[in-house]
């Protein structure tokens, strides 16, 4: 995958190495919102297995600037049923004050061209409600509203709704071949 770069903002595949950074942006979501379903944030070295293993099959990817990493973005089977095979879900995280800036745009667009480009052809997203920002993100970039999980998640003291948003990624009723 080609780097996508700009004057301020560079978005490449992620490594190992990006774990610490990845592991602290994604701390405040798990410890102080319903957004991330997770109860305990993941180590620095879980969060570098995550990478190694989400890499080999799907993308993770992280956006940079001045040499920080300030967003990652990511895909994982959608489901553990072979048939499901060609389907993803996406999961986008940015840091504090980097919200509304394009940067999630920026992340998730590239991330969506590299699953095109290895053969998926779903991509779903799954936004703890109320989330009117993710919302926005995902509809903004085509993705549409399929369902709605309620109160299946409880955290924080509440039960939380998830919206479900599908994306298809490529067309055509020809057998797919195995993705990349």
């Amino acid at each position: 995958m080609a780097e996508q770069a700009s004057a301020e903002l560079t978005i490449r595949a992620a490594n190992e190495s990006d774990a610490a950074a990845c592991a602290a942006i994604y701390r405040p979501f798990v410890l102080d919102t319903a957004v991330s379903f997770e109860i305990s944030p993941p180590t620095d070295d879980e969060m570098a297995a995550r990478i190694r293993e989400t890499s080999r099959s799907h993308a993770w990817l992280v956006a940079e600037t001045g040499g920080d990493v300030v967003g990652y973005a990511y895909a994982r089977p959608f489901a553990a049923r072979e048939a499901y095979r060609w389907s993803c879900e996406t999961s986008i995280y940015l840091s504090p004050g980097r919200r509304r800036s394009g940067l999630g745009r920026a992340l998730y667009t590239a991330l969506l061209a590299r699953l095109t480009e290895r053969g998926f052809r779903v991509a779903v997203a799954k936004m703890t409600l109320p989330n009117a920002a993710s919302e926005g993100l995902h509809a903004a970039l085509g993705f549409r509203p399929v369902g709605v999980h309620p109160r299946i998640g409880f955290k924080n003291g509440a039960w939380h709704d998830i919206a479900i948003a599908q994306l298809t990624l490529a067309t055509g009723d020809d057998p797919p071949t195995d993705p990349r």
